[in-house]
């Protein structure tokens, strides 16, 4: 019922400059006592674990460099198995398993279509996908699942819904509607999509690839470096500058999932196992 509630109201509301203001705010540098009060009221009402974090409250001087925040060396191993496909994200399994054609489930009764979602043709007909969910409390830096060279990335402007489960089975289309950066990946394993999106508080997210930070009034962008930057298995990708969702997209064949819905996987660790191109 809250979370309807929430829904509703949001569909009324101007969630772009909603976003905006509340992306202004937590960039803001409050005074040092206030800031203190709020951030600590943050990480109590989220339980969000500092001992993993790469510094203390003190440290952050707005909640939105709190967001990005680092990890202390060592509390994400990468998974040892080189076969692995490891996770992108700190974050719960919203959904996993094949593409039926263009589509994939959303939530409730809806489904999305991979080709609005990526802004173009794509190779995944028939591939695999998971949807993970960042909460607010978790690490908001997004890694790569497997190693390969970034040869393509897009920038695709769009709305602002929340991404809770609630919205996303009530709105139509969040998936292909919300801001997007994809980045595709070719690796030895097919091609990959990495798909970071956006959502309410959460427009601006970046990527070590590239300058653009999305949801800062810039247009649609597709680029495709002359020399692509190679990402190795469990480096940054980019980050949020709040929490949202990451959607992964493999070609067919190429990975066994060992996930579970509602599994809350950590960063670098195992969630399939790859096969590699040609098998």
């Amino acid at each position: 019922m809250r979370d309807a509630l929430i829904v509703n109201v949001l569909s009324v509301l101007p969630r772009e400059r909603l976003a905006r203001l509340m992306g202004w705010l937590t960039r803001r540098r409050l005074p040092r006592l206030l800031h203190r009060w709020l951030l600590r009221r943050f990480v109590a009402h989220y339980r969000v674990d500092m001992s993993e974090a790469q510094g203390g409250i003190d440290d952050f001087p707005s909640l939105a460099e709190f967001f990005v925040r680092d990890l202390k060396p060592g509390m994400r191993p990468l998974c040892a198995d080189p076969d692995a496909v490891v996770s992108p994200a700190d974050a719960q399994v919203a959904a996993f398993g094949k593409v039926v054609g263009d589509m994939i489930p959303q939530g409730g009764t809806h489904k999305a279509s991979i080709r609005e979602m990526l802004g173009g043709d794509h190779p995944f007909e028939g591939g695999d996908y998971a949807v993970l969910y960042l909460s607010p409390p978790d690490y908001h830096r997004v890694h790569s699942p497997v190693t390969g060279r970034v040869v393509r990335w897009s920038y695709l402007p769009g709305r602002l819904f929340p991404v809770f489960a609630a919205c996303v089975e009530m709105v139509d289309g969040i998936f292909s509607r919300n801001e997007r950066l994809v980045t595709w990946l070719d690796s030895d394993h097919g091609q990959v999509a990495v798909v970071m999106l956006g959502a309410f508080g959460v427009g601006r997210m970046s990527a070590v690839y590239t300058d653009l930070i999305t949801n800062t009034g810039g247009d649609a962008h597709d680029a495709r470096p002359a020399e692509p930057p190679t990402l190795e298995r469990g480096d940054e990708i980019g980050r949020f500058h709040m929490g949202s969702t990451v959607i992964l997209f493999f070609e067919p064949g190429r990975v066994n999932w060992e996930l579970e819905l509602g599994q809350r996987p950590r960063v670098r660790a195992r969630i399939a196992v790859a096969l590699p191109r040609g098998d």
